[in-house]
Parts: structure tokens; sequence; C-alpha cells
């Protein structure tokens, strides 16, 4: 067998196992079909037309849907990108996303207002408020901040409001911004408690190779867990008018499974699909783990809320008991340290082939670990390079999140 035909197998077997059977995809409608706090998450490119400007008629239709899941009891929050580009179109700008700081920063203060005018001259059509929210990744991470958003988006919610959500882009710096608002979906999805969150991008799904290039490409419909294969399956991405991409995606994804949120990504523009989505239907690739949520609201809070410093590379056997146990990371199993980081960052946990298996908090500076990677608490004991034996672990786990 040729290595691009094996390949090939590999990646269809990866699929098939990660579909699961029919039984379990009609249980995974039925919990959707359930689902009374929703997540919908707009993409540059799916709210703008070909010449770059922000399509008002599609937030329209997009309001009218939202409006008949209202109707049904169901609480909707939005997040949404484009006010870069409307910031753009309202300056007279090329539509192109600037490179200097400056200029993007005054383009998203602009265009905040324009597109909250589109938003909620749209709604107020549907007989419904709307309301701005504008988070940094600092609103997440610190505590305080992130009860009273919880707190304040819940109110929002409960009082019919449709809370229109996006990254306070005029403000934000690179050691604050989410990066993209797929994260964000996501982050703001487990703020709330959502039940589900669907992501409305310029394509239908995650396929097993690019469809844009491979014929032969597939769609998944359906992933319960991650592999190598769907993570490479996912490419590099999106269009030039965002940020995000298929590999933003699936780092939602990881996200939301571990919290029990099932997660859908469909082709934005395909006529009442919020609503045929919102009502069980399979369109595009849910993610959705048959397992249930495996980490408190603490935990998920204290493992994904930060933004991440550094890694570590674990060996086999730590891997296995990560998953299979539920340990703590102990610095024996640690084979590699990559980053600066300091003690209380966020690390990704990466296999010896660097797939991402989980994420959490360091209990040690990234020097003081290079040091201990490889060593028994004994050696490390003896060592004098830890003070006591509660501090031995890398990554506690009430501290940590396995993907």
């Amino acid at each position: 067998m040729s290595r691009e035909k094996e390949n090939k197998a590999q990646a269809e077997q990866s699929v098939q196992q990660a579909q699961g059977d029919q039984q379990a995809q009609g249980e995974l409608a039925q919990n959707v079909q359930q689902a009374q706090r929703i997540v919908v998450k707009i993409g540059t490119s799916t709210l703008t037309d070909e010449a770059g400007r922000v399509n008002a008629a599609y937030i329209e239709s997009l309001a009218s849907q939202v409006a008949q899941l209202c109707k049904q009891g169901t609480e909707v929050a939005i997040v949404s990108s484009g006010a870069i580009t409307a910031g753009l179109e309202a300056l007279n700008l090329p539509p192109a996303r600037p490179d200097d700081i400056p200029t993007l920063q005054a383009a998203a203060a602009v265009g905040q207002v324009e597109l909250a005018k589109h938003y909620a001259h749209a709604f107020e059509a549907q007989k419904l408020k709307t309301a701005q929210v504008l988070l940094t990744r600092n609103d997440i991470a610190n505590r305080e901040a992130y009860l009273h958003a919880r707190d304040t988006l819940s109110r929002l919610l409960e009082l019919g409001v449709v809370a229109i959500i996006n990254e306070n882009d005029t403000v934000a710096v690179e050691e604050i911004r989410f990066g993209d608002n797929d994260t964000l979906a996501a982050q703001v999805a487990i703020l709330i408690g959502a039940d589900l969150v669907i992501l409305l991008s310029d394509i239908d799904g995650l396929y097993t190779a690019d469809p844009r290039t491979e014929k032969d490409a597939e769609l998944i419909e359906h992933i319960a867990s991650f592999t190598e294969e769907i993570v490479a399956a996912a490419g590099s991405a999106g269009s030039h008018k965002g940020s995000g991409g298929m590999v933003t995606k699936l780092e939602a994804a990881r996200q939301l499974m571990a919290a029990g949120i099932p997660m859908v990504i469909c082709e934005g523009r395909l006529e009442g699909v919020v609503a045929e989505v919102a009502s069980g239907a399979l369109v595009g690739t849910r993610f959705a783990s048959e397992q249930p949520a495996q980490a408190k609201a603490r935990k998920l809070w204290n493992a994904l809320s930060g933004s991440v410093k550094g890694s570590v590379i674990v060996d086999e056997g730590a891997t296995c008991a990560l998953r299979e146990q539920g340990s703590s990371l102990l610095p024996v199993g640690v084979t590699k340290v990559d980053g600066t980081f300091s003690q209380g960052d966020v690390l990704d946990i990466r296999s010896a082939s660097g797939f991402l298996i989980g994420r959490g908090i360091s209990q040690h500076d990234a020097a003081t670990l290079e040091q201990m990677a490889g060593h028994t608490s004994e050696e490390l004991s003896n060592l004098a390079l830890i003070g006591d034996a509660e501090r031995c672990e890398v990554i506690h786990r009430d501290e940590m999140v396995i993907f």
C-alpha cells in the first residue's frame, strides 16, 4: 500500500470512529433540541457581502430566526465579528484588514457603533431589545470580573434581551486578546452555561481534507473525540476578512466538549439554518462528547480562562495516567518544557507527538520545571528542588482540563 493510500485509510478510519453510530447521533440531536440557552457566533465573512460591506439583509434574516427561537422560550446570545469591517466602511477606507494597530483599533471604535445600529434596527423589527457587551481576556481571567460578566449576561438573557457580544478591539492588545471570536464564543458559552453553540461560517463544516482543493474531501457530520487526523484535516484558514479559521473552531470545540456543551459548525448563509440547528436537525459538523462533562465551572475557569504561556511534553505513561486515571501531572512524566512562564501561568500539555491532550495551571516557573522534568518525587526531595511534597505536581488535577 502506498504512503498516500495508507494516510487516506487512516483518516477515513479516524473519521468513522469519531462519527459514531446513527443511534448516538439521534440521541445527540435530541439533546440539542432541548437547548434553552444558545450562543450563536457569526464570522466576518458570513456577515459581509462580496464588496466587504456589512450585509444588513443578512442581519435581518438572522434576527427573524432568533425571534422565532425566543418565542419558543430559548435565550440567545450572539457573538458577532464585523466591527472592524463596519468601521472601515464607515471611514471610507479599503476593506482589507489594516496592518497597523492604531488604524485597526480606530476602525473598531467606529465599527462597534455602526454594527450595534444594524443589530438594533433588525431586532427592533422583531420587537426584541439588544444589548452590546464588549470583552477582553482580562474580563474572563479575573475571577471577580468573570462573575460580574456572568451575572450581567445571564440577567440580560432572563429579561429577553439579545446580547450582542464582541471582543473589545478598541483597547485590546496582544496580551489580553482572545485573538478570534470562536474562542470568545466558547468562553461566553461556558460563562453563561449555554446548552449549544452554533458557529455560522462560510463553509458547511469540517471535512476530511480542504474541500476547496481536494475533490474527494468528505464532510464529517459528528465528532465525539479528537484525533491527530481530525486536527490535521482542519488545516489553516479562513478568508482574508477575518482572524479565525477551522483551527480556531477546533480549539473552541475542545473547550466546549470539556464543558459538556455541544457545538455545531455550519454554512451561515443557508436559509433558516439557526432555527434548523436549534431544532435538532443534523446540519454541518456537530462536536459533542458522548461522555458527561468532565469538569465543573470553577475547574474550567482555572484551566481555560488565561492565555497559554508555554507547554510541557509528556511521555506515554503520563498521557495514560492523565486520560484514564484523572491524575495530576508529575515531573517524572515530563520530557520537555517549552516557553518562558511563571508559576500560575496556563500551560498546554502535549503528547510525545505534539498532540494537545490538556491544559492547566503550572505549579512552577519554567526554569524550575526544566530542572524537575523526568525526576521522581524522591529524587526531587533529595536534590532539594522542591520545599515540600505537596508542591511536587507540575499541574494539579483540580487545575487541569483533559481534552
